[in-house]
């Protein structure tokens, strides 16, 4: 029986190479996640401890909304880092992804 491939050794962590990947432009949950190779759902998790984290370097975490793509609906208000459900104003769930990007 053949031995697995070994996997390369990172020497960076996610956290680490997402910063890099955030750096170069604004990028989705799933743009990130494929770039750094984690599931989508570990990505937010690691977006929400770098939000703390940069705030103590005095950058921070700029994210641009997403938007119904039928109505234009834009979420400005939301927190969560997550795509939202469905659309307030129209009930659709054509929605864009939010994009996440370094801010000064």
């Amino acid at each position: 029986m053949k031995q697995p491939f070994p996997l390369p050794e990172c020497s960076q962590t996610p956290r680490e190479r997402l910063l890099r990947a955030l750096s170069a432009e604004p990028l989705s949950a799933r743009a990130l996640s494929q770039l750094v190779s984690l599931a989508e759902r570990e990505v937010f998790d690691h977006l929400q401890f770098l939000q703390k984290t940069l705030k103590t370097r005095g950058q921070k975490l700029v994210l641009t909304p997403a938007t119904c793509l039928d109505c234009q609906f834009v979420f400005r208000k939301r927190e969560r880092l997550t795509r939202p459900g469905r659309c307030p104003a129209c009930r659709s769930t054509h929605l864009s992804e939010p994009h996440f990007s370094l801010g000064p």
